[in-house]
């Protein structure tokens, strides 16, 4: 384990307190118990969220026209773009989110809960940054600022107690943004997303100092 990420546990586990993000059955108020309760408190959640910060700031949120979950090359086009099976993405060409469902369910089989609290609020990052017109000079740069979105949206939604906590799911957090992290810093790579390590930190930075930390 690299030095780094020693230290992005620690910032994890004193953020979270003696608790992550509540693993099953615990996820929201109500008992989000399978899969589907997950994906749909995290998109009903994350949106209610950022429509408070933009009430907040005097802006209008506007609501995604549709969250669409697919199986393999089934995924709706986004523009020239095809949908490819083990993704998630947010659309600008129709202001959509979809979603590989078989892929992102086996994500939550396999490394817990958080992986959900993770992708979902990460995609309406992305969402956001097309509403506020954000300008990138490098892909990465984009990819890093909406994981930050998604650390301060998760942070925002427990210290609200929207969402409860139990013991473990730091762990779930960190697995989910080192999985999905680059093998090599190439930040001129124009498909790059950042290293596990810039990820973990990103988030961390969100979940510590909140949206506008980003």
């Amino acid at each position: 384990m690299k030095p780094v990420k020693r230290v992005l546990i620690l910032v994890l586990v004193l953020l979270l307190g003696a608790c992550g993000l509540a693993r099953r059955p615990s996820m929201d108020t109500q008992g989000a118990d399978s899969f589907e309760d997950d994906v749909r408190t995290a998109r009903t959640l994350t949106e209610a969220f950022w429509t408070q910060q933009f009430q907040q700031n005097g802006r209008t949120y506007r609501p995604i026209a549709d969250f669409v979950p697919y199986s393999g090359n089934s995924g709706p086009r986004c523009g020239d773009e095809p949908a490819v099976p083990n993704n998630a993405f947010y659309c600008p060409i129709g202001h959509f989110i979809a979603f590989d469902q078989t892929w992102m369910e086996s994500l939550w089989n396999e490394m817990g809960d958080g992986s959900v609290y993770v992708i979902i609020p990460h995609e309406f990052g992305h969402a956001i940054q097309a509403q506020l017109q954000t300008d990138f000079q490098l892909n990465v740069q984009m990819e890093l600022q909406a994981d930050c979105y998604a650390g301060g949206t998760l942070s925002a939604l427990v210290g609200s107690g929207v969402l409860q906590t139990q013991p473990g799911d730091e762990d779930e957090l960190l697995t989910s943004l080192e999985a999905a992290g680059d093998p090599t810093d190439d930040w001129l790579n124009p498909s790059a997303h950042g290293t596990a390590e810039q990820r973990q930190t990103s988030f961390a930075t969100g979940y510590r100092d909140g949206v506008s930390a980003c």
